[in-house]
């Protein structure tokens, strides 16, 4: 049948597209499943504004091909589950439920939370939770340029990257665009480590003597000129510094926040039902 469907894709498509402009109520259906039909009218709206014929089709192959196996699977469900079994009503009503409660609650945190964190909040949550920040990798401010071998002036980019100021780093990042074929400049925020290490020639595999016995390192391969200069680094298990995980903290304390918000929103419920009597629970006698 899918094959069938694939062949007079074309076929199909054409019907579609017509049922999609026709103002009629009678359709020909393009799929049965038991006493289930498909029509052009259901896959049309499936289907994005302004795409081409060839796409439709396939597209509209692929709905029908999965509305006939969902149908056939729902078939064979109803077959064999007892009725006690296909009874959903709870577990709907349930799921409708936990879904508007959701969104009730959604809705309050973004319309009442408070959603500002001062440097204060952050800096004391990061003095009070420095275990929580050990590095798992290696972070590093560096230079790393990549240039084609017949470009590179190695002596003149040495130089280049000794000048931190912001002159200097402007000077470098227009030198970079027009000759690099990839670079980095972090000098101002760190960077984990492997950024730089995956667009090495030659892989670091241990990135921790390699950063604790080299500043200045050059590669080359029979294409390009590699050079990567390191201004500071942090090994695996030293104290993040805060700047690096600043925007981790502060998404930290919104989710607390956001944690104590809904507890006081359920508490605030509960206590509002009880004062106008809205609940009553039964208790049996023992």
């Amino acid at each position: 049948m899918f094959k069938t469907l694939r062949k007079y894709g074309l076929l199909i498509i054409v019907v579609v597209v017509w049922a999609a402009c026709s103002n009629s109520a009678e359709e020909k259906p393009l799929a049965k499943v038991g006493t289930h039909y498909l029509y052009p009218s259901d896959v049309s709206r499936m289907l994005p504004p302004n795409s081409s014929k060839e796409d439709s089709a396939v597209l509209a192959n692929e709905y029908i091909n999965k509305w006939v196996k969902q149908e056939l699977l729902i078939q064979k469900a109803n077959e064999n589950l007892s009725e006690e079994q296909k009874d959903v009503n709870r577990e709907l009503e349930e799921y409708r439920n936990s879904l508007i409660i959701y969104r009730y609650k959604n809705e309050l945190v973004k319309q009442r939370m408070d959603t500002a964190v001062s440097r204060e909040e952050i800096e004391a949550f990061y003095t009070q939770n420095k275990q929580t920040f050990l590095l798992d990798r290696c972070i590093v401010k560096a230079v790393f340029i990549k240039i084609p071998i017949d470009l590179a002036h190695p002596e003149q980019l040495k130089e280049m990257i000794k000048d931190d100021s912001e002159e200097g780093q402007s000077e470098l990042q227009d030198y970079c665009m027009q000759y690099a074929k990839n670079f980095e400049i972090a000098l101002d925020n760190w960077i984990d480590f492997t950024v730089l290490n995956r667009n090495l020639p030659v892989s670091i595999n241990d990135p921790e003597s390699f950063l604790t016995q080299n500043k200045l390192r050059e590669m080359s391969d029979s294409d390009y000129y590699y050079l990567v200069n390191i201004h500071d680094y942090m090994l695996a298990n030293d104290l993040a510094p805060l700047e690096f995980v600043e925007n981790n903290i502060k998404n930290l304390i919104l989710n607390q926040r956001k944690i104590k918000f809904l507890k006081e929103l359920e508490n605030t419920v509960f206590t509002e039902g009880e004062r106008q009597k809205k609940f009553k629970i039964y208790v049996e006698n023992e």
